[in-house]
């Protein structure tokens, strides 16, 4: 019976020195990993220096490119297609020969009426004379003053009848020039719906004329961005930036019309903007995408927007202190473009954490990402240590 209390009794005694014995290589480990008292490890972040440069504020919307001037041609007359001297797809120059109208009758009716003119100055130079004539006899007693006043009025309705004869002959050359129709316009012509021998009327439309240089782009703004774009307006000439597409060479433009009314149902304001076109990128209809710059912030503090918390307490980023803790430092955003923001709150020499930042508390200790821990042992030379 004592030789058994016995064995129990070393049992106890061994169980509880190899526990120790586990505690304290527990604790040793512990000490070796975060510190002693428990302390939890540096954390692992990224950082990133901010950059300093000029900022450009800018406003996006969607677009529609417009012409400033698209003229349909009809004619004034009715009459017959005679001649077409222009191609569908044509640029033309302002006042070119586009189309040539049957004109003999018209020029029949030029040519009554010049004859008619001619008709009246032959009448009105004859009574000029006889008028001269009989003043002379008045003045020797051989003529009636009543003669003399019936001739002067006779003159009188000669000149007047020559005007109206002058002024027949100008309709009639105004209206034989409306066989020749011309192009009003810089522009490029767009389909023909006519053939020489067609017959032609006031109601006929024979061809467009768009301008395509300048052209402008139509869209809408919100009327949150009315403010900063009218103020930019007063400021001198406001840019424009339009694309057609992500591979699209991007043209640049100016604002050139606000317009006077806030849409109050969609809450957004029309405006244009007016670019030069010569190399044809911009087409009537095309849908754009159009930005543009309100204002620069100069020299501004430029970090990632992913090192950028906002939460109960405010908008803040983690800054890596000499020491290696962190610290918070409030900001303020002025503008985010991209990946990127400009913020207010930094002097622009700090690190700024941008990963690992979830995990951080003020005055917590960081280690950047590819640093070697601090204590770490060296390997020895003859490889992995072996278990005592």
């Amino acid at each position: 019976m004592k030789k058994n209390t016995l064995v129990t009794i070393a049992i106890v005694v061994a169980a509880a020195v190899a526990g120790a014995w586990y505690l304290n290589r527990g604790a040793e480990a512990q000490d070796a990993q975060g510190g002693k008292g428990g302390a939890q490890p540096p954390t692992t972040v990224n950082v990133v220096a901010p950059t300093r440069q000029d900022v450009g504020v800018d406003v996006a919307a969607n677009g529609t490119v417009t012409p400033q001037r698209t003229v349909d041609l009809r004619p004034q007359t009715t009459s017959t297609i005679r001649t077409v001297h222009i191609k569908e797809g044509q640029f033309v120059k302002s006042g070119q020969l586009m189309f040539s109208l049957d004109d003999r009758s018209d020029q029949a009716s030029v040519a009554q009426a010049q004859a008619e003119v001619q008709r009246g100055r032959a009448t009105l130079a004859d009574l000029e004379r006889q008028y001269k004539r009989s003043q002379e006899l008045v003045a020797q007693k051989f003529l009636a003053q009543s003669a003399v006043d019936t001739l002067r009025s006779q003159v009188d309705a000669a000149r007047a009848s020559l005007a109206a004869n002058s002024a027949a002959a100008r309709a009639s050359q105004v209206s034989a020039s409306y066989t020749s129709i011309r192009a009003p316009m810089a522009g490029r012509v767009g389909a023909i719906n006519v053939y020489p021998g067609s017959l032609v009327q006031p109601a006929t439309s024979l061809t467009t004329v768009t301008q395509l240089d300048p052209i402008d782009v139509s869209f809408t703004l919100p009327e949150s961005s009315l403010g900063s774009v009218l103020a930019a307006q007063r400021q001198g000439k406001v840019a424009v930036e339009a694309t057609t597409g992500v591979e699209a060479k991007p043209v640049t433009g100016e604002l050139s019309f606000v317009d006077n009314t806030v849409d109050a149902t969609s809450g957004t304001i029309r405006v244009k903007a007016q670019f030069g076109n010569s190399d044809g990128l911009l087409w009537p209809g095309q849908y754009v995408n159009t930005r543009i710059t309100v204002r620069t912030i100069k020299d501004a503090v430029v970090i990632p927007q992913n090192a950028i918390i906002i939460n109960a307490q405010g908008t803040f980023v983690y800054v890596v202190e000499k020491d290696g803790t962190a610290r918070q430092v409030p900001i303020a955003r002025q503008h985010g473009f991209g990946l990127n923001a400009a913020v207010t709150g930094l002097a622009g020499n700090e690190q700024v954490i941008t990963e690992g930042k979830q995990n951080l508390r003020p005055g917590g200790k960081v280690r950047l990402a590819g640093a070697k821990p601090q204590g770490t042992p060296a390997a020895p030379a003859g490889g992995k240590d072996k278990a005592a």
